[in-house]
């Protein structure tokens, strides 16, 4: 074909369903075709750096009306743009006698980002014509070709001077549709290359359409650079993360695993965040970014950290945006979750304080690794915080003053109790969070001589002192009205003493209890089998029990009460306000006894100051 020769094809697919797949089905924004044409650039430089490794490195993008990238690559001959744009999906990474045997195909996988058929036709996205001017790099005298192709599934291959452009390369231009003009725009190009581009090897820059150009990445990426010293390197992290995820880093954690050619950091969250939400890491296949959600990078509890690779052999998906769930990703996968879990262990040794500010944020994602982690749990159990009737300690910590740990079930069983049985002396731990129980009843692996055990009402009872027989019987009539008022809330009553005096009344109930109440109470509501089921599931029904403290004044007081409405008025305060004590969600009738005692008690009060003098009307 001479210069200037042009012959008319039609492409071997349906191009308009295509083009409809590509923007509808497979790429979740019309973003993506700056990527694809920033992965071609790549490309071509890869494979032009092959034939010589001196040869330049640098990609232009032209934002504006008529958009393009150019860039400095290994260019296409005439063959090249017939096999390669007009069959689609077929790679130009191939020898040069078009064939690729298993080895050379995975090679070939190893140095290239995409493929060019494809990736050049994500353009009809935005536009409905797209012109390709290339020159091959192959031979010295090599012809430009311009291929110019369009929506309807129409191309165009024109032969033209050698002054058409005169060193090796290619230059795609695209003039935006009517529609997506917003993608094509200076500051939206700039955005996205930096989005896609910032960690690419070659030179990326973008010029405006008043001929100002910007660079937008730099090499090497942040922590492969070298510093003067790790202050250095500390600080330039510490900006990368901001500028990245918009927060300041706890820590730094280098990852580095050379079998998949996988370098990054992992930023370290300063505060917590709840296992559900998403990572949100950013992965990158050679310099080009492919997805800033790959959440399935690091194992679930990993939760406490944002990472930024970039890697080599990771697959990606289809659509190039997600990597591929394979046995590489599951290795990797693991692999970095154990330099993460080695950056934890080592805390305890190289830098306790950072370990304790570490652990005071994310104890949760600790105690759930922990679990299922011998030695981490071995290392680090002693340092976690918990909830107990000493604050908020350390086991190690409590364990030194309390040798027998009594765990609760449940946070409203501690709630109940931590107040009585810290004056009695006892050290009980809330075992009611999430993975709590669990750990505290190991500890026992770890510290010889500790024992834990779980706390039951027997336990805390047995720390109530029982009064005199005297002070039973001049209360008898009052406990007498206050079993028959409680009766009907499955509630017995009780007069002890106990510290700390200032509280009235402690109500000693748990969850299982509660549950086998409520079975009873559907058993007797319930008729037929459905009852014959319920009843067959338990026997009788435990009661909860209201303790009263005759150290309290209030109590004493209440003890002597012979006003039979007053004293039911009283009883049903004091459950009410040991209701309240244990946080956990009030039934109906209790709500109603709530409302129903502090309007007797202010209609109550309010008797005694009625103006001695009936106010009359005028």
């Amino acid at each position: 074909m001479t210069p200037n020769d042009s012959s008319a094809h039609t492409f071997q697919v349906d191009l308009r369903g295509l083009v409809d797949l590509l923007s509808h089905h497979l790429y979740s924004s019309p973003r993506v075709y700056l990527r694809e044409l920033l992965q071609n650039a790549v490309d071509a430089i890869t494979a032009r750096q092959q034939l010589d490794p001196a040869a330049p490195a640098a990609i232009t993008v032209t934002a504006g009306d008529e958009f393009s990238v150019s860039d400095t690559g290994v260019g296409l001959t005439e063959a090249d743009v017939h096999t390669f744009l007009a069959t689609i999906g077929r790679s130009s990474k191939r020898t040069p006698d078009g064939a690729l045997d298993a080895g050379q195909l995975a090679d070939a996988r190893a140095e290239f980002i995409g493929q060019f058929g494809i990736g050049l036709l994500a353009c009809f996205v935005v536009a409905d014509e797209i012109t390709v001017r290339t020159r091959s790099a192959r031979t010295p005298d090599a012809p430009v070709i311009e291929w110019r192709g369009r929506s309807d599934g129409r191309y165009t291959i024109t032969t033209l001077p050698a002054s058409a452009r005169r060193e090796p390369g290619t230059t795609v231009t695209l003039t935006p549709r009517a529609d997506a003009e917003e993608w094509t725009s200076t500051g939206r190009v700039t955005e996205l290359a930096r989005h896609y581009g910032s960690l690419l090897r070659h030179r990326v820059t973008v010029v405006d359409a008043a001929g100002r150009s910007t660079q937008i990445n730099r090499t090497p990426a942040p922590w492969a650079r070298r510093y003067d010293n790790p202050a250095a390197r500390r600080e330039a992290l510490t900006a990368h993360c901001r500028d990245t995820f918009d927060f300041t880093p706890l820590d730094t954690i280098d990852l580095d695993l050379p079998l998949v050619g996988l370098s990054g950091v992992a930023y370290v969250l300063p505060e917590a965040v709840p296992p559900s939400r998403r990572a949100g890491h950013r992965v990158h296949l050679k310099g080009m970014l492919l997805s800033d959600q790959a959440d399935e990078l690091l194992p679930e509890w990993a939760f406490f950290v944002r990472c930024v690779v970039d890697a080599e052999r990771l697959r990606p998906t289809a659509s190039r945006e997600a990597l591929y769930a394979d046995e590489t990703l599951a290795a990797v996968r693991e692999a970095l979750g154990l330099r993460i879990r080695d950056w934890l262990t080592g805390l305890s040794a190289s830098d306790p304080g950072l370990l304790h500010r570490f652990l005071a944020v994310h104890h949760l994602a600790v105690k759930s690794l922990a679990r299922h982690d011998d030695q981490l749990l071995k290392m680090l159990l002693p340092w976690l915080p918990f909830e107990t009737t000493d604050g908020n300690v350390t086991l190690d910590e409590f364990a030194r003053a309390h040798p027998v740990i009594l765990v609760t079930r449940t946070v409203e069983e501690f709630r109940q109790v931590a107040p009585i049985a810290g004056a009695a002396g006892l050290g009980v731990v809330n075992g009611g969070y999430t993975y709590d129980r669990d750990l505290v009843h190991r500890l026992p692996e770890i510290r010889t001589g500790t024992t834990v055990a779980d706390l039951d009402p027997a336990t805390v009872t047995a720390h109530l002192d029982n009064v005199d027989p005297a002070t039973e019987l001049a209360a008898a009539a009052f406990l007498a009205a206050a079993r028959e008022v409680l009766g009907r809330f499955d509630c017995d009553v009780a007069l002890r003493t106990f510290h700390p005096s200032s509280a009235p009344a402690l109500l000693l109930d748990d969850r299982e209890a509660r549950h086998e109440r409520t079975r009873t109470q559907l058993a007797d509501q319930a008729d037929g089998l459905w009852a014959d089921i319920l009843g067959s599931l338990g026997s009788s029904a435990p009661r909860a029990q209201l303790v009263l403290n005759h150290l309290n004044p209030l109590v004493r007081r209440a003890a002597a009460i012979r006003h039979p409405e007053l004293a039911t008025t009283t009883v049903e305060a004091l459950y009410g306000q040991a209701l309240l004590l244990t946080r956990r969600p009030l039934k109906a009738s209790e709500s109603a006894l709530l409302n129903r005692s502090f309007l007797a008690l202010l209609d109550h009060a309010m008797l005694g100051h009625e103006p001695t003098t009936p106010h009359r009307e005028p």
